[in-house]
């Protein structure tokens, strides 16, 4: 079994596009990803200092940090066939 896809979301607290970016992601995770995801979220409001250590220039951004290469998305994740390609992810087939 191939190791989980790790995905980190900064947000910015319960702003708009914060909470639909955590449930863009809680969608494609369900649809896509099932059982092969781990996902962290992390407030920025809450840890300021994680904005300059981990590079993050803009809110919401999702970070795939495994497997290898690191991916960036900034937005609210509402176009699921650009995150998955962005991701890397390949889909089931039909």
């Amino acid at each position: 079994m191939a190791d989980p896809i790790k995905l980190v979301l900064y947000v910015a607290g319960e702003t708009p596009k914060s909470l639909a970016a955590i449930r863009n992601l809680e969608k494609i995770c369900a649809e896509h990803l099932a059982g092969k995801y781990k996902v962290e979220v992390i407030d920025l409001k809450k840890q300021p200092q994680l904005a300059r250590e981990h590079g993050i220039v803009a809110i919401p951004t999702l970070v795939k940090e495994l497997p290898v290469p690191i991916r960036k998305i900034i937005g609210d994740l509402s176009d699921t066939p650009k995150v998955l390609v962005h991701l890397a992810v390949e889909e089931p087939s039909s």
